[in-house]
């Protein structure tokens, strides 16, 4: 059963059409007393980390979802400011962030150039997708793969094992990375018509 963490921050229906449409059985998870029958996780976000991590914090479900991802090794996938709250800390915020993957998020640097204007931000569009390994979450994606972004910040890993694909917007940058059972996603695949089907649909199929 796939559990779509509901605090306040994501696009919980979306996810909740794709799965659907796949017939993949999954449940909205709001509390920690619903997070019972979970078998994989889904953390969504968008806008502030700050705001972001207050809410996960105020749902009462950190300490459940931790154990759940540390100590039994549930495989998770962040999504967009869902995968920034997985890094230690974020130039967004002052908050400690989750710590599950080695990181820092930065701010990307707007005096960089893209053609002959300086980067516009936030970063808002269609991208290529480059995996850099083989990955589950990513089969099926390794060549002419493009996704939805929508940040002005982005994920550095201090173990460059932990990234698994990138883009670039200015400079590169992970867009992709993972630590053991734990997946982080910068672009939005909800929003990403086959191609994040097609990674949602990976996801599920982790064993």
């Amino acid at each position: 059963m796939v559990g779509i963490i509901n605090y306040g921050v994501g696009n919980i229906s979306a996810f909740k059409n794709i799965y659907r449409q796949l017939n993949i059985p999954i449940k909205v998870v709001s509390s920690e007393s619903e997070l019972t029958d979970v078998t994989k996780l889904i953390l969504p976000g968008v806008g502030h980390f700050d705001y972001a991590m207050t809410r996960f914090q105020d749902s009462g479900m950190v300490e459940k979802v931790n154990q759940m991802v540390i100590n039994e090794k549930v495989p998770v996938v962040g999504i967009c400011v869902g995968m920034q709250m997985m890094a230690n800390r974020s130039d967004e915020g002052i908050l400690s962030g989750l710590g599950w993957i080695d990181a820092e998020v930065k701010k990307f640097d707007s005096n960089l150039m893209l053609g002959q204007a300086k980067l516009p931000l936030p970063h808002m569009g269609w991208n290529d997708v480059a995996a850099l390994k083989n990955s589950p979450i990513l089969s099926g994606l390794e060549s002419n793969a493009q996704f939805y972004f929508l940040h002005s910040y982005y994920f550095v890993c201090h173990n460059q094992e932990n990234a698994i694909a990138t883009t670039n917007y200015g400079n590169s940058f992970t867009c992709a990375a993972n630590n053991q059972n734990i997946y982080g996603i910068q672009f939005h695949p909800e929003k990403s018509h086959k191609y994040g089907i097609q990674l949602l649909k990976n996801f599920a199929e982790l064993c």
